[in-house]
């Protein structure tokens, strides 16, 4: 790299989670296990929705969405990290790195809006049953993808055009797993004014609608439980969303959980631990938290591990012909 300020930049530098070798390769064994884990457990839920008939709802085809987007949010960050690791290089290419941050936030924004979907099918499940057909129709449900995806790809276009205007000093060392959006703003030597309320802006309308949107989901969910007279069925009906509000409080839970952590780190290699939490955390346990929490997910999943050994035994048979 040459000195002084430079618009051409060839590579980045991830400094990781730590410098020293020997946690270097627990990490790296920790972080594959829990990528595998987390991509099979996302895995099975879409299988599992795909292949029990019973499991085509809207609720069900926003959860299969979740999880095909928590296998790409993890799979974006960890294997970058792992080949590092594993080729004790820290390098990561000015257009894998702009890849990064644009993956991620169309991933992420994603995320939330998909979460307030989930949460709005529950409130139409639970405060209009009998309109819950026709108000949750194929076609609000494919608009309810369709429109946040288009949404967050469009602000991740705009905001990776304006990492391309920036130049960038000598110092290209990012405290960090992966190129986050916030840390390469701060090797910018230009001006990143526009930038930076750029990102605000896209982060109160990302996160704040969608989270307004899930908040008044379950102020009307509450409201209507409430009138139930008994308390067996305010049990029942709580039930049915018992997941959904689980993945909801972990995911904003790790988020705010890191922006508190931002506030009172000492280093930059800290925060870059706690930003760990909401990229690999809710990932892992979403599935966890689905199929041991409802019924119906339970047994397609039973059904499905239990074709396993029949579709082993096909492949076999095919094989020796």
């Amino acid at each position: 790299m040459l000195p002084g300020n430079q618009t051409d930049v060839s590579e980045f530098l991830l400094l990781g989670l730590t410098d020293d070798p020997e946690l270097q390769s627990l990490l790296f064994y920790l972080f594959l296990s829990i990528y595998l884990a987390t991509v099979l457990g996302n895995l099975l839920i879409i299988l599992a929705v795909i292949s029990d008939s019973h499991l085509h709802t809207p609720m069900y085809f926003f959860l299969s969405n979740l999880s095909f987007t928590d296998i790409g949010v993890i799979t974006v960050t960890i294997p970058k990290m792992l080949v590092n690791i594993q080729a004790q290089n820290q390098s990561i290419t000015y257009i894998g790195c702009l890849a990064q941050i644009g993956f991620a936030l169309v991933l992420n924004g994603f995320e939330n809006f998909l979460l307030a979907a989930m949460a709005y099918d529950r409130y139409v499940a639970i405060c209009h049953p009998l309109r819950y057909t026709v108000i949750m129709n194929a076609h609000l449900c494919i608009l309810l993808i369709v429109l946040p995806l288009f949404l967050s790809t469009v602000a991740a276009l705009l905001h990776s055009l304006m990492v391309l205007r920036l130049s960038f000093c000598k110092d290209l060392e990012i405290p960090h797993f992966f190129c986050e959006l916030a840390q390469v703003l701060k090797l910018a030597c230009s001006d990143t004014l526009i930038n930076n309320l750029l990102l605000y802006v896209l982060i109160s309308l990302f996160g704040g609608i969608p989270l307004c949107g899930i908040i008044f989901s379950y102020s009307q969910i509450v409201s209507s439980v409430l009138r139930i007279p008994s308390l067996g069925g305010k049990l029942k009906v709580f039930s049915t969303c018992g997941s959904h509000l689980s993945v909801v409080s972990l995911f904003y839970g790790t988020i705010f959980g890191v922006y508190i952590s931002f506030a009172i780190a000492e280093s930059s290699r800290k925060t870059a631990v706690a930003s760990m939490m909401y990229i690999v955390f809710p990932q892992m346990m979403n599935p966890f938290i689905y199929s041991l929490r409802n019924r119906d997910m339970k047994q397609a999943l039973k059904k499905l591990v239990g074709r396993i050994p029949s579709f082993l035994n096909l492949c076999h048979l095919l094989w020796a012909r």
